[in-house]
């Protein structure tokens, strides 16, 4: 994707190789161990394949799919100052990459599932779920921190959880805040049938792309895959360009793999001008919607 001029000079401004993780982690507290030992293990091979943003699964270091209150809350951690979010932020230091993990987060007796963002220089930033699927509202609480886009040396970069991508205000929040790309760590569940279509793709990576189309924006999915206590997971992580199509590859159901794509990132500032009189941004009716669609949680950074 490497963009020249006519003298053969490499124009981008932000390049950075993006990676997504997919594996599968088990829950259990007696697995954290092996689990924080597999993410480790991915996130140093992405780095060594040169990848500068590294997103993970939800919950990669914890399994997903808890019994009860207090099992969720035994695989807990304070963000920042968790094991997980150490071990994240120590590798980011090391290797010199930005790292997008999900956590359960512990507040004030409280659960989150927690996106988290590290980067060179320590911790940057988290957000807290806002659409809960399923059991997760048994012991988790809705995000209540809203929606937010971090300013790095690399872009903007925007945090949302799984379930939130099948609501379309939150992609569109995130990119009116001023998102180059919205990294989305996940555990997409099995779904009503048909699972995937005839391509092999499910449901959750058309929303992926869809967003990713209609925003104009940079999205990357981490999915997980496997079998955990009755519940499948679908994989077909993808990294989608500003254009909606995959950059790379989607992939399998089953795959343990990193897809990669070295993308522009602050391309997504220009991508919704696609011609003299159309213009995704310019065109928006905010005539008869407010530009944040009513959020009022942040102020926009200006593009």
């Amino acid at each position: 994707m490497t963009e020249q001029s006519e003298a053969g000079r490499d124009t981008r401004v932000s390049p950075v190789r993006v990676a997504v993780v997919q594996f599968e982690p088990h829950v259990g507290v007696e697995n954290l161990k092996a689990n924080a030992t597999a993410v480790e293990e991915r996130l140093t091979t992405a780095a060594d394949h040169g990848a500068g943003l590294i997103v993970l699964p939800e919950l990669a270091t914890t399994g997903y799919v808890f019994e009860t209150r207090e099992e969720a809350y035994a695989h807990s951690e304070p963000v920042p100052g968790g094991r997980s979010v150490d071990m994240f932020t120590r590798i980011a230091a090391e290797r010199d990459v930005y790292i997008v993990g999900n956590v359960v987060e512990q507040s004030n007796g409280r659960l989150f599932d927690t996106a988290v963002l590290v980067g060179p220089d320590g911790y940057i930033g988290r957000y807290r779920k806002t659409h809960l699927w399923n059991n997760e509202k048994l012991w988790f609480t809705p995000g209540d921190e809203g929606f937010s886009v971090f300013d790095t040396r690399i872009g903007r970069i925007g945090l949302l959880v799984c379930w939130d991508i099948w609501f379309p205000e939150t992609a569109r929040i995130v990119t009116q805040l001023g998102a180059d790309i919205i990294c989305i760590p996940t555990g997409w569940v099995w779904t009503p049938p048909p699972l995937y279509d005839a391509s092999g793709v499910c449901m959750a990576a058309h929303l992926t792309i869809t967003a990713a189309h209609a925003n104009n924006v940079f999205i990357a999915t981490a999915d997980r895959i496997g079998q955990e206590r009755g519940a499948g997971f679908m994989g077909n992580s993808l990294i989608a360009g500003t254009n909606g199509w995959p950059v790379d590859r989607i992939a399998g159901p089953d795959e343990d793999t990193i897809i990669y794509a070295d993308i522009d990132l602050t391309a997504a500032r220009t991508a919704p001008i696609w011609n003299q009189l159309n213009d995704l941004h310019r065109d928006r009716r905010t005539d008869l919607y407010d530009q944040m669609l009513g959020y009022r949680g942040a102020a926009p950074l200006p593009r």
